[in-house]
Protein backbone atom coordinates (compact mmCIF):
# COMPACT_ATOMS: atom_id res chain seq x y z
CA UNK A 1 0.00 0.00 0.00
CA UNK A 2 1.41 3.13 -0.96
CA UNK A 3 0.16 6.56 0.44
CA UNK A 4 1.16 9.80 -1.20
CA UNK A 5 0.86 13.13 0.41
CA UNK A 6 0.95 16.76 -1.50
CA UNK A 7 3.45 18.86 0.20
CA UNK A 8 1.41 22.57 0.23
CA UNK A 9 -1.75 21.29 1.84
CA UNK A 10 0.42 19.38 4.35
CA UNK A 11 2.12 22.71 4.89
CA UNK A 12 -0.84 24.40 5.30
CA UNK A 13 -2.07 21.80 7.58
CA UNK A 14 0.74 22.18 9.86
CA UNK A 15 0.92 25.90 10.07
CA UNK A 16 -2.90 25.97 10.67
CA UNK A 17 -2.44 24.09 13.61
CA UNK A 18 0.73 25.66 14.83
CA UNK A 19 -0.91 29.33 14.82
CA UNK A 20 -3.84 27.84 16.70
CA UNK A 21 -1.48 26.84 19.57
CA UNK A 22 1.14 29.60 19.62
CA UNK A 23 -0.38 32.45 17.36
CA UNK A 24 2.98 34.69 18.38
CA UNK A 25 3.84 32.79 15.93
CA UNK A 26 1.99 33.72 13.03
CA UNK A 27 4.21 36.00 11.17
CA UNK A 28 7.36 33.39 11.36
CA UNK A 29 5.20 30.53 10.15
CA UNK A 30 3.24 32.44 6.99
CA UNK A 31 6.77 34.22 6.16
CA UNK A 32 8.09 30.47 5.94
CA UNK A 33 4.78 29.00 3.95
CA UNK A 34 5.04 32.17 1.57
CA UNK A 35 8.82 31.78 0.37
CA UNK A 36 8.05 27.50 -0.37
CA UNK A 37 5.21 28.49 -1.80
CA UNK A 38 6.99 31.25 -4.01
CA UNK A 39 10.06 28.77 -4.53
CA UNK A 40 7.86 25.71 -5.69
CA UNK A 41 5.94 27.72 -7.96
CA UNK A 42 8.48 29.39 -9.55
CA UNK A 43 10.54 26.47 -10.03
CA UNK A 44 7.58 25.03 -10.92
CA UNK A 45 8.54 22.13 -8.77
CA UNK A 46 6.13 18.84 -8.49
CA UNK A 47 5.82 18.33 -4.93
Amino acid sequence: MTIHFELMPLLALIAGILILIAPKLLNFIVAIYLIIFGIVGLFNLSI
